[in-house]
């Protein structure tokens, strides 16, 4: 399963960590993050179950979602422009990912209304939220209650509760304002900022990252759901200081407009650009070719199959995880059951890296 160069880091609490089950902070935004979660979601413990000692099995005893909240499209963006609020869209799908009912409250979340003055476009689950922030006047606050009503089985924090926008500075020298425009850019970007710059996190997602025993960064949107994370003050910095496993979920596909001819290592240079030091330990990367069908239709948007250069992956101090994890249907989509048991498996690994003579 695995191409390795180097020694993994040791992490001295590795052992106890599998022992009485794992503590897991998932980064990102978008579809990337909310498949993950679906994955992570079969290892959680219930409040009553306790993980065992020595299980083939590995048990999350705690998990958590740290999520972008720079939409500015969609029904999420006439929301945080109507009514001055951060855009509810991807915490939406976040909690109905880690949601305890997978039928109806979640068919709910998810239902788009198709007309009604006002109501057109919007989805259910954003409407919730918005109105739980309107009675709390805490967006944070919505977010729990709503899990909580959801019975979600992890905590769900947005990357920062201040409003904030994306630019891009393209490779010629303009800069483009706000997520829709970046993702409509046909030009490529060099660097990402936050507007405001300097924006806090929540204490709550620096203490999960501090007492995390795996952070995860993607899968997901390079510049829009990614790297905005890691812009916010403390976050990249606290990930770093962690003693957890670092692992970046390399995408499967390129996106025209974020990654058009990146690299899995081009993705990890970027990550480490913007959060201004090395990151990860490992990269999980799929090894599963594409159909050639799905190939020609992602050719006609310009995108196509990331290329795993590992030896350069390696070079940049990261160990490739190599493992089938495409899911293919109409879309390219990651294989989440099989990502999740071999980033949980990751702790345990370095276990018997580091005992190795």
């Amino acid at each position: 399963m695995q191409s390795k160069s180097a020694e993994a880091p040791a992490h001295e609490h590795t052992k106890t960590a599998h022992e009485r089950g794992l503590r897991v902070v998932a980064i990102g935004g978008g579809t990337g993050l909310s498949t993950l979660l679906k994955g992570l979601k079969r290892f959680v413990a219930s409040t009553t179950e306790a993980a065992p000692a020595s299980s083939d099995n590995p048990v999350i005893r705690d998990l958590c979602a740290v999520v972008t909240v720079s939409d500015d499209g969609g029904s999420s963006g006439r929301l945080r422009k109507e009514l001055k609020m951060l855009p509810p869209g991807d915490i939406r799908n976040c909690i109905v990912a880690l949601s305890e009912d997978e039928a109806l409250l979640s068919k709910l979340f998810r239902h788009r209304f198709e007309k009604g003055s006002g109501l057109e476009g919007h989805s259910f689950g954003n409407l919730f939220l918005a109105a739980l922030t309107a009675i709390t006047d805490d967006f944070s606050e919505a977010v729990r209650l709503s899990s909580e009503i959801l019975l979600t089985r992890g905590h769900i924090y947005p990357a920062t509760t201040s409003n904030i926008e994306l630019e891009a500075l393209m490779e010629d020298g303009t800069r483009v304002l706000g997520e829709t425009k970046i993702t409509a850019s046909k030009g490529r970007i060099s660097e990402l900022f936050l507007v405001p710059p300097d924006v806090g996190p929540m204490p709550q997602t620096l203490e999960a990252i501090a007492h995390a025993d795996i952070i995860t960064i993607g899968p997901g949107s390079l510049f829009t759901s990614l790297i905005p994370n890691l812009l916010v003050r403390g976050i990249a910095d606290a990930i770093v200081d962690s003693p957890a496993t670092k692992v970046y979920i390399c995408n499967l596909m390129t996106q025209p407009n974020e990654s058009l001819g990146r690299s899995a290592a081009d993705h990890i240079r970027a990550l480490n650009s913007h959060a201004r030091q090395q990151i990860f330990d490992y990269a999980l990367i799929n090894r599963t070719p594409v159909s050639d069908a799905l190939k020609a239709k992602y050719a006609t948007e310009g995108a196509c199959p990331i290329v795993n250069d590992l030896d350069v992956v390696e070079a940049l101090g990261v160990i490739p995880v190599l493992g089938d994890y495409l899911d293919e249907g109409d879309v390219a989509r990651h294989d989440t059951a099989q990502v999740a048991r071999d980033v949980l498996e990751l702790p345990l690994q370095q276990l018997r890296d580091i005992r190795k003579p």
